[in-house]
């Protein structure tokens, strides 16, 4: 009877192609984990900029909130009245449909990209736009909205407009994508363009889409005829507008 020796793990050879895979796999993962290793110092790097940001922005909204108080108490001591800086944003928000429009005030309903009832954008305010908003007092109601308003808007109903379509904004990187060639990269660097009306004020503008609110519970009258300075809804609420908002958001 023929003996048999089962052969060890040095006696067997390992065919070339086997010993080209291991290697390739060996040198893929370790291309995979320095990837991911130099993706996860970006982000972090990354997340320290925008908190960076976040705090530097909060600082100057506290700081322009002092000053104006400051004046305020100056103006007082002195005896004077203190007179604010003129508006530069407005928050229009359109009240009534589609019936009985004339030819101008639908234009600039359509310039103003406000299609739809409960429809709200942000305008900068100038002569232009002030003209623009005085054709069309019957149909929408706007003032200033605060700081408070404009974060909530953005954070709760905000919609990116991305290739003509609507896009949720789930992530900095949509802003990014979009903005970042204007130093906007993530939603603070949104809302503090908006809030300041900023160099970039209009790409960051049209980068969002339209809001589409809600109706205000018992807040609307029956016929929205008059104007918000007659006891009716249309025209301009000034800082009022944030109240009307908020029960629409």
């Amino acid at each position: 009877m023929v003996a048999y020796n089962v052969p060890t793990a040095n006696d067997v050879l390992v065919p070339e192609t086997l010993l080209k895979k291991r290697k390739a796999d060996a040198a893929a993962t370790e291309k995979a984990t320095a990837q991911k290793a130099k993706l996860r110092k970006a982000k972090i790097a990354k997340r320290r900029e925008l908190f960076k940001r976040a705090a530097k922005y909060q600082a100057e909204y506290k700081a322009s909130e002092l000053n104006e108080i400051r004046l305020r108490r100056q103006a007082k001591a002195q005896g004077n009245y203190y007179v604010p800086a003129q508006e530069k944003l407005v928050f229009v928000v359109r009240v009534r449909g589609i019936n009985n429009i004339a030819p101008k005030p639908r234009k600039v309903l359509q310039l103003l990209r406000l299609l739809q009832i409960n429809n709200g954008v942000f305008v900068r305010l100038n002569k232009a736009t002030s003209e623009m908003l005085q054709l069309i007092q019957p149909y929408v109601a706007y003032g200033y909205p605060n700081l408070k308003t404009i974060r909530e808007l953005i954070y709760k109903r905000g919609y990116a407009k991305v290739n003509k379509q609507r896009i949720p904004i789930h992530d900095n990187s949509v802003i990014e994508k979009a903005l970042g060639k204007y130093n906007i990269i993530c939603v603070e660097d949104l809302i503090h363009e908006i809030a300041t009306v900023g160099p970039h004020f209009k790409e960051a503008s049209n980068f969002l889409w339209p809001f589409k609110l809600s109706n205000p519970n018992n807040m609307w009258r029956e016929r929205k005829f008059l104007n918000y300075v007659e006891g009716g809804d249309t025209g301009n609420r000034e800082e009022f507008i944030n109240k009307l908002v908020q029960s629409m958001n």
